[in-house]
């Protein structure tokens, strides 16, 4: 998988922000793709045991392609990259982001869609990692974030599946969705080709039981290192 829109990572906050706003226009949250065969998972992050020169800081992203629905395991990429874009809030994803793009530039079998651990529209410019990696790839893409970033809502019911819209200036930008009873919820968003409707069954149907859908969980096991993931596996890390 490669990127379709090339932009310089090599710049500063204002101008980050307005690349944002800019880009944000061209996501699109309406239904694009065909019948789905293969979903991936996208975790990132920051191992602390890994540092380059002078502590040079290293980002590290793990891709997961996954059988759907049925979520056996196909493939899977870690790639270790120096980060140079400074820690500001809303702005991660030109932190995260290449190094996302590094590992999925990697995959053998392109997935049919992606699911970010991260948010997508639900973003105070409504532009986060998930939607940068959805409309830089043009692929169909949703973030599924474990904690709230912007906006307000309703708590869902207590079963499975429930979930109530989280809602930013007037406007839905995305879910609060229980993915597992006695669990805190986890935020569910559009990242590029796909309704906010769609992206809240397709990570319902990812569920196994575990607070995270399996794409993003899996892929976060592998990336942190605890054990080969397996798509029936214990309930042990809810």
């Amino acid at each position: 998988m490669q990127p379709r829109i090339q932009h310089d990572w090599d710049i500063g906050e204002d101008e980050a922000r307005r690349l944002q706003k800019e880009l944000a226009r061209q996501v699109s949250q309406v239904d694009d793709f065909d019948d789905l065969r293969t979903v991936a998972g996208v975790d990132l992050g920051y191992p602390r045991s890994l540092t380059g020169p002078a502590d040079e800081e290293i980002g590290r992203a793990a891709v997961v392609v996954l059988e759907y629905p049925g979520l056996d395991m196909v493939e899977e990429r870690i790639v270790h990259r120096p980060v140079n874009f400074p820690y500001v809030p809303g702005l991660l994803s030109f932190r995260e982001a290449p190094v996302g793009l590094a590992a999925l530039g990697e995959l053998e079998t392109p997935p049919d869609l992606l699911i970010v651990d991260g948010h997508g529209r639900a973003h105070p410019r409504r532009f986060g990692i998930a939607c940068h990696l959805g409309v830089l790839l043009d692929q169909p893409t949703i973030g599924c974030a474990k904690s709230i970033l912007v906006g307000h809502a309703p708590e869902p019911g207590p079963s499975p599946g429930d979930w109530t819209p989280l809602r930013h200036r007037d406007e839905t930008i995305g879910a609060v969705l229980r993915t597992r009873t006695g669990v805190k919820p986890v935020y569910v968003s559009v990242g590029h080709r796909v309704s906010l409707e769609t992206a809240v069954a397709v990570v319902i149907s990812c569920l196994r039981g575990y607070r995270l859908p399996e794409p993003t969980r899996l892929a976060d096991r592998i990336a942190s290192q605890r054990g080969r993931p397996r798509a029936a596996a214990s309930l042990d890390d809810a």
